[in-house]
């Protein structure tokens, strides 16, 4: 079965002396729902609702540039740590699709 590519729009504004400058922006994609992950990752009990977002988008940044970067020796040590973290939050709140 074929997973459903998404592809998410990624701009980041800095807000510095009241004005506003467009400091990076990429697109991302994957088969992932982020929208479905943020809701379900509300269970880790995060202190506020931008740390629940924060955290799923960091989680499927490193997870996706550790994949398509992983003969760089800087994730030498801590590609397989990783894994295990992502596992066991995966155990908690799944992943937002039906991967494995």
């Amino acid at each position: 079965m074929d997973k459903e590519k998404k592809s998410y729009y990624v701009n980041m504004i800095e807000a510095k002396d009241g004005k506003m400058a467009e400091v990076l922006n990429f697109n991302f994609g994957g088969h992932h729902d982020i929208a479905d992950m943020v809701e379900k990752a509300k269970v880790l009990g995060f202190a506020k609702d931008k740390h629940t977002k924060e955290f799923v988008l960091a989680m499927r940044f490193m997870h996706h540039v550790i994949k398509k970067n992983s003969d760089n020796p800087i994730f030498a040590q801590f590609a397989s740590q990783f894994e295990t973290f992502k596992h066991e939050v995966k155990s908690k709140v799944g992943c937002g699709c039906d991967c494995k």
